[in-house]
């Protein structure tokens, strides 16, 4: 990134405090942090180490306590709810690790359903789901049910879901930690495609093996970063 390029994601002393009764828990301290456009990072720490609060708070889910988050140049914090909003629905997709698919639709209702959101009607909402299933490889599963797909294709649905709207950003929170070491596989090497069509993909994992998918690993600890380190990813070292 040349100094003129000013990051994608720019998180400068984020600090997160939850409040639990009595006491106070101290989530993130001080974070600073900033990436790149068409990146591919994986944020890895163990449980309770902050990891996942910081992907909130980078996907606009989540709000500091104290810090600046510049999106794309924009301060999060001077964006009203509508705008926000329309962060989550059109610059950010996110996978999670328990898909979070409706279950009573099938993998196309699933996907048109940020199109909704976003107001889009009629053949064009139908066309775009249509290709965000076809991209994941999912062309003749449309009219399944989640009960109807394996652990894998209904992750694949989700990560559709996540594609429909265009996004600049992908935000993965444990995406294989539901699946076997086969189908995770798999689900990694479609991110490794997504990453080389110019999407920017965030990974929280506290998997290596996984986190080594990824071309720069964060390491998390306690709410602060413990370790930055660019490395070569898998795909690269076959």
């Amino acid at each position: 990134m040349s100094a003129a390029q000013d990051p994608m994601i720019r998180l400068e002393g984020i600090t997160k405090t939850y409040d639990m009764g009595l006491t106070q828990v101290h989530a993130l301290r001080g974070v600073t942090l900033e990436i790149a456009a068409n990146e591919y990072v994986a944020i890895m720490g163990p449980s309770g180490s902050g990891k996942s609060t910081l992907m909130n708070i980078i996907g606009c889910l989540d709000v500091p306590t104290e810090g600046l988050y510049r999106l794309s140049g924009q301060l999060a914090s001077d964006m009203d709810d509508d705008e926000l909003a329309r962060v989550r629905n059109q610059e950010i997709g996110f996978v999670f690790q328990t898909f979070h698919l409706l279950p009573r639709s099938d993998a196309l209702r699933n996907v048109e359903l940020p199109l909704v959101y976003g107001g889009l009607v009629g053949r064009e909402r139908h066309e775009r789901a249509m290709a965000a299933l076809e991209a994941v490889g999912l062309g003749d599963r449309v009219h399944h049910r989640p009960n109807e797909l394996s652990g894998g294709q209904r992750q694949r649905v989700a990560i559709a879901r996540a594609l429909s709207n265009h996004p600049s950003i992908i935000l993965a929170d444990e995406p294989t930690g539901a699946l076997d070491s086969r189908t995770g596989e798999e689900i990694m090497e479609l991110f490794t495609r997504l990453h080389e069509g110019g999407n920017t993909i965030i990974l929280v994992t506290h998997e290596e093996h996984i986190a080594h998918y990824a071309h720069r690993v964060v390491r998390v600890l306690d709410g602060q970063i413990e370790r930055d380190d660019q490395r070569v990813a898998a795909g690269a070292q076959a």
